[in-house]
Order: structure tokens, then sequence, then C-alpha cells
């Protein structure tokens, strides 16, 4: 199988299944000399893991990371870091009934035709689980960037939206509630909204806002190694990911030349921001932002329709613990993406420099 590595200098192997021993990755390329807030990178985790409010799964999982190698006394030895975190609460009942059946917008199907087998259980390396180990390295990632600020929070969920602009937000309240809204009022009717899809045994989707700030000028490459493509591709190799636009994004397309163009300040910065951060596939130093869109999780509690290994419409119902919706635990996997392609440009602009 390949696809398991992800980044050019400052890149990220990883390995593991949902319901295996353990999941881990190995990341090469990060400098020699940096020292390590574990404590930070155990915070991320713990913004992603499971079980950790009512309206996401209820799997509990520690998602305690165990480095292996390239760390010493607390500090990076420029050799590559290896990690594990192991799975302690599979089901894997939970997943008998699925054995020889394909659900319906997963990647069974798909996964079993290329490879003509696949670990059912929990969807083995098809698993949302697997963006643990990409948290991790994310979260080594930001320690390396140092002076960037990434913020990533739930901006929709189904019809409702945070109408509000990222610059009149307040980011300290994105963890003050379980969905990662900055706004008290659009939170709670995000969550309530949640709240009565999963009572109904069915799931729902939303987008997540990122805003990088404090990014230098010089990041991405203007041909095919923009950083917006290259952000592009981090986000939608993301599970669930359905879009990704940046700055104006697709509203950009209803405007004219004359509303849609930065006019410089004298220092360089500009009047506004349309171009979300980045021209010519190369960062300017104002604040890149952009949204992501997630579909529902395709798991939900309803019978419906699927089909087996034999070619039969079967009925079947989703069972086990599953997201109602997704995004608000996606939070620091989009942080985590986004830091690691920061932290690949980061260091191929000093080669250049």
């Amino acid at each position: 199988m390949a696809g398991n590595t992800f980044g050019n200098l400052f890149k990220l192997t990883t390995f593991g299944e949902s319901h295996g021993v353990a999941i881990g990755g190995i990341i090469d390329g990060c400098p020699p000399g940096l020292k390590l807030d574990f404590e930070a990178i155990q915070n991320d985790l713990n913004r992603r893991k499971p079980g950790q409010s009512s309206i996401v799964t209820q799997r509990k999982e520690p998602d305690s990371v165990e480095f292996l190698s390239g760390v010493f006394e607390g500090i990076t030895t420029g050799t590559p870091i290896g990690f594990t975190i192991k799975n302690t609460n599979q089901k894997s009942k939970d997943y008998s009934h699925i054995k020889d059946v394909y659900r319906p917008s997963h990647a069974d199907y798909t996964y079993e035709k290329k490879y003509g087998i696949r670990d059912y259980r929990g969807g083995g390396r098809s698993s949302a689980r697997e963006t643990a180990c990409r948290v991790v390295a994310g979260a080594i990632a930001k320690q390396l960037l140092k002076k960037v600020t990434i913020h990533a929070y739930t901006s929709s969920v189904g019809d409702i939206f945070l109408e509000k602009p990222y610059q009149d937000l307040d980011f300290s309240k994105i963890e003050s509630n379980a969905v990662r809204c900055p706004d008290k009022d659009t939170a709670e009717r995000m969550i309530s909204k949640i709240k009565d899809i999963k009572k109904q045994g069915d799931t729902i989707g939303g987008t997540v806002t990122c805003v990088l700030q404090n990014v230098p000028v010089g990041l991405g490459e203007p041909v095919f190694d923009k950083l917006h493509a290259e952000l592009g591709k981090a986000m939608l190799s993301i599970n669930a990911v359905k879009g990704f636009e940046y700055g104006s994004g697709f509203c950009g397309a209803k405007m004219t030349g004359s509303e849609h163009n930065d006019l410089f300040n004298a220092d360089g910065s500009t009047k506004t921001n349309l171009s979300g951060g980045i021209q010519g596939g190369i960062s300017n130093g104002m604040d890149v932002y952009f949204r992501v869109a997630f579909k529902p999780v395709a798991t939900i509690i309803q019978k419906q329709n699927a089909l087996d290994s034999s070619g039969n419409i079967v009925e079947m119902q989703g069972k086990g613990r599953h997201d109602p919706c997704v995004v608000p635990r996606a939070i620091p996997i989009v942080e985590a993406m986004a830091a690691l392609v920061l932290a690949d440009y980061y260091l191929l602009n000093k080669i250049y420099n």
C-alpha cells in the first residue's frame, strides 16, 4: 500500500489500524535541538480523542503517545522520531455484522476491490483513528514554527453558520464548548442540532475554518507546489473532507477584479486580504485562512440498504460508537495538517536563504 507518507523535508509516515494493537508514526526531517513541550503534544491529542463529550463517539481511548526514538532528554536529535499510541478500547464485535457487507459511502467496497482484502473492524487503515498520528506530528511542527499561530474552529454545522468574520472572534473561546465554536450563542445552537440528529440515529456535516497568523513572506513555490495547493492536498487527505477553499474562495468567483484586488500599503501589507495571505502560490505575510467542508459521518444508526460480497442488496443497520458530527474532533487535525505543510515549506525556505 502506497501513500502512507506526507511531506518532503518534514515527513510523516503513519502506520496501524483502528482495531490493531497500536497506531503510530515516524517523523523524518525534524531538525535537532528542538526542545519539545510534551504537555502541548498530549493536549492536542486530548482535543482529538474520542469520548470527550456527549456529542462525539463514546469510544474511550487515553491516546497517550510514547516516543521511541529521535528525542533525548526532551530535545530532538535530528534522527527519525518514532512514536506509538496504543489502542485500548476496541470493540471489534461491533463490526462482525459487516464482515461481508459493504457499507454505503464507506471505503469498504473500493478498499477490497483494490487490495483484495480488508480489515472490516472499524475500517482498518481507512479509519479516522489514524489521524491521531497526524496530531502528534502536527504538534511538533507547531513547536518548530514558534512564531506562527494556528487556530481552527467550527464555523458551521448543517445549516447553522457562524456569521462573524474571524477578525471579530476571540480564539481563546474555541475550547469553551464541546463543539469548538468561539461564539457562545452559535455554539449552543450547533450543539442542540447535533444532539437532535444523534437522537434520530443520523449524522450531520459542517465546516472548519482555520487561520494561520504570523506566517512569514515567501513560503510556497509558484508552479506546482503552491502553498494553497499543498494546504488543499493536506486538508483533502483528512477523512470525510469534501471541499477546501481559501481566501475569498468560491465567493470570489462572483466578484469583479476591482472588488477583489488587495491594494497595497506602503509596508507591503494589503488593505484587504481576499487573497487569503497567498499570492502566486507564495505567502505574502498576511493571515492565511481557509475553510474545510466535512460530510456527514457515513455510519448511521438507521436501517438502510447495502451491498454484500455476493452481489446481493441487503438491509443493514449501523452499530457501535460513532460521531454524530465529526467536525468538533476534526479541529486539531486540521491544525496539525496545516502545521505540517508550513513546517515543510519553512525548512525548504531555509535552504534558499
